[in-house]
């Protein structure tokens, strides 16, 4: 069994509230995105699709081990970390005495939360060389939005990447030669390689075809 489970989630909408979706990803014991799975929300907001995302991945996912969540959603994740506990003990009233936006959603996430071990990262996003997960949900739900189909691992779909959504930064130009890797930068978040060892922020790290890694690794 593994000693934590580390996954992503987000939403899209664009315009928002417009066409949504949502979309998690789960990393393998190899630093890879090992599944997947997006969805579609017809016309919806953009807090709507980052709560459903992280709904869908508690879902997924076995309670009995940790789990680490990384997300670009400040709402979302203050939602949970931060205005839950006081929107529970009210009743599902926030401050002002109302009900509280999203509720059957928040209430979900509160339902799955229970007795389980659950770590939420905040990462920023849009970030060349940022977290991998993040950026592959990321990818995932713009093109569930986008399309208004479901995709992922049961599916047989392929995962989309940033150069698939020309929404989203581009990905870094590489060196001359074009070889896998041609490009490197500096880390801003710790990360996997495909190799199966970690990097942590700030290490000089290069494109691969499973995302970005260690230099050494990136043209094997």
């Amino acid at each position: 069994m593994a000693d934590v489970i580390i996954a992503a989630c987000d939403g899209a909408a664009s315009p928002n509230p417009g066409p949504a979706a949502w979309a998690w990803v789960v990393a393998g014991p190899d630093g890879a995105v090992a599944r997947w799975e997006a969805g579609p929300l017809g016309k919806a907001t953009n807090n709507i699709a980052e709560l459903t995302a992280l709904l869908r991945l508690l879902e997924a996912t076995d309670p009995d081990v940790p789990l680490e969540v990384r997300m670009d959603s400040t709402y979302a994740m203050r939602a949970v970390t931060d205005w839950l506990p006081g929107w529970r003990r009210r009743g599902w009233k926030n401050a002002a005495g109302k009900p509280v936006a999203n509720q059957e959603l928040v209430r979900s996430i509160d339902d799955r939360l229970a007795g389980r071990e659950v770590r939420l990262v905040h990462v920023r996003a849009h970030q060349v060389g940022g977290d991998p997960y993040n950026a592959a949900a990321d990818a995932a739900a713009a093109e569930a939005a986008r399309t208004q189909n479901p995709a992922g691992t049961a599916h047989g779909s392929p995962l989309p990447t940033a150069e698939d959504t020309p929404t989203r930064a581009p990905a870094p130009k590489r060196r001359a030669g074009g070889k896998p890797g041609g490009g490197t930068l500096k880390a801003k978040y710790p990360g996997r390689c495909r190799c199966g060892k970690p990097y942590a922020a700030g290490t000089t790290i290069a494109k691969n075809d499973a995302g970005w890694g260690h230099v050494e690794c990136a043209g094997g």
